[in-house]
């Protein structure tokens, strides 16, 4: 599908190391490629894992025998001494190769030591959201109770660290790992109204912790700058978590309301978690609804959004919308001026099990870029209406050289991937 995959550039662009021209290659090239973007999301992984290790320093020994071992190597062969010191004796008998075996053993040891030190040190100081949103600070081997938030409700501080992910029963996360980088706070200003952080009134400008929900009533707006990357505005009748901001990650809860985002990042830096599923901003500009029952629409404006839920994922290009709905899956996107009787017949594939009816309607309204749509559903529907799935889109956008009616009825991952690139031009057009 590429001529040349991005790995070898993944390190650098996660740390901000490429140049701008060289970023916005990679950048596009994610968006794309979906072998570089796992790359990615596991070097991304590595980097969150690296932050919550506990720094060990070596013991002395260790270093003055690596320096002795130095220095004897550094002199000129006939200057040394005959009769070596115990403390160099290996190093000219064995040369470097033990002494870095070794360190690299001993290194290992205690980063296993630490990482185990670590996870069982429940006592240790660590900020939570506690029942109102505000972060606490536990102190080390203080009893639970003793914290005046959760004196009057000792279950109060279990609840409060217990990690969730949002799933099926439209619950968002409550709680925060206990990390200290987690600890920024993002400015907030009011649009209208008397928007509140906590228990705190907005009146002009305030901040947003780790933690901390921003909630609007009928009448207020508000806006969130996202670090340095962007902006979100916050609707009326919202309610919105800051859940963890990072170098590597930027990350939102919206429980209910309506944002509208406006990012200008790499691909995946910026997330909005919402009760039915999860939207990673691909670089883009993107409104996002949640309703009462945790419904969410997302309408993307510019750019690419992903949708994923569950290892399923629907990519929103621009002017394509997608639906999600708690314990019943995620949509399959769709363009906005797509005819009624089409969004009708796909709700019904989507969440009714519409059935063959449906998807008779789905193909017969199909124009060349709701391949977009069409292509989404090729995992989604059982054999036989794959078949189908095929024959229209074959019509209306021929697959390329490489991609066969049986692999694409099989779904074959390389084909589909290649057919999709195929197919974009029309997404955009």
């Amino acid at each position: 599908m590429f001529s040349q995959h991005e790995s070898r550039n993944l390190s650098a662009y996660c740390h901000g190391e490429l140049s701008e021209e060289e970023s916005r290659r990679v950048a596009e090239h994610l968006i794309g490629c979906k072998p570089c973007r796992r790359e990615f999301e596991e070097i991304k992984l590595g980097v969150k894992f690296a932050e919550q290790l506990p720094r060990v320093s070596a013991p002395a020994s260790l270093w003055n025998e690596i320096e002795a071992a130095l220095n004897e190597n550094s002199r000129p062969r006939n200057s040394r001494s005959a009769t070596p010191s115990p403390a160099v004796r290996r190093a000219p008998r064995f040369g470097w190769q033990p002494i870095a075996a070794a360190c690299a053993v001993l290194l290992l040891a205690l980063l296993i030591a630490g990482i185990w030190y670590s996870t069982r040190q429940p006592n240790n100081p660590s900020q939570v959201a506690g029942k109102d949103g505000q972060p606490q600070t536990t102190a080390p081997n203080q009893p639970a109770q003793d914290n005046p938030a959760t004196a009057q409700n000792p279950s109060a501080t279990e609840n409060s660290t217990q990690a969730t992910q949002s799933g099926d029963n439209g619950k968002l996360a409550e709680a925060l790992p206990a990390k200290t980088e987690n600890a920024a706070t993002w400015e907030v200003a009011r649009l209208a109204g008397t928007p509140t952080v906590g228990a705190n009134r907005i009146e002009g400008q305030g901040r947003i912790a780790v933690g901390e929900w921003l909630v609007t009533d009928e009448q207020s707006r508000a806006k969130i700058n996202v670090a340095d990357i962007g902006q979100v505005d916050i609707g009326p009748n919202s309610r919105v978590r800051l859940v963890g901001t990072r170098s590597t990650e930027h990350r939102l809860a919206l429980e209910r309301g309506r944002l509208h985002a406006m990012i200008s990042a790499p691909p995946r830096l910026f997330v909005v978690e919402t009760p039915s599923a999860t939207a990673i901003d691909l670089g883009c500009s993107y409104t996002l609804e949640v309703d009462d029952a945790g419904r969410s629409i997302l309408h993307v404006t510019s750019g690419w959004v992903a949708l994923e839920r569950k290892g399923l994922e629907s990519i929103v290009p621009a002017g394509a919308i997608c639906v999600t709905q708690p314990g019943k899956g995620l949509g399959t996107p769709y363009f906005d001026d797509a005819s009624a009787r089409f969004r009708e017949a796909l709700s019904r594939l989507d969440f009714q099990n519409g059935g063959a009816k449906a998807l008779s309607i789905v193909l017969a309204e199909a124009r060349e870029y709701d391949t977009l749509t069409l292509w989404h559903l090729f995992p989604r529907v059982g054999a036989a209406e794959r078949a189908r799935l095929y024959e229209r889109m074959a019509t209306l956008i021929a697959p390329p050289e490489g991609v066969t009616r049986e692999g694409v009825l099989k779904l074959d991952k390389g084909m589909l991937e290649l057919w999709k690139k195929e197919l974009e031009w029309a997404w955009f057009e």
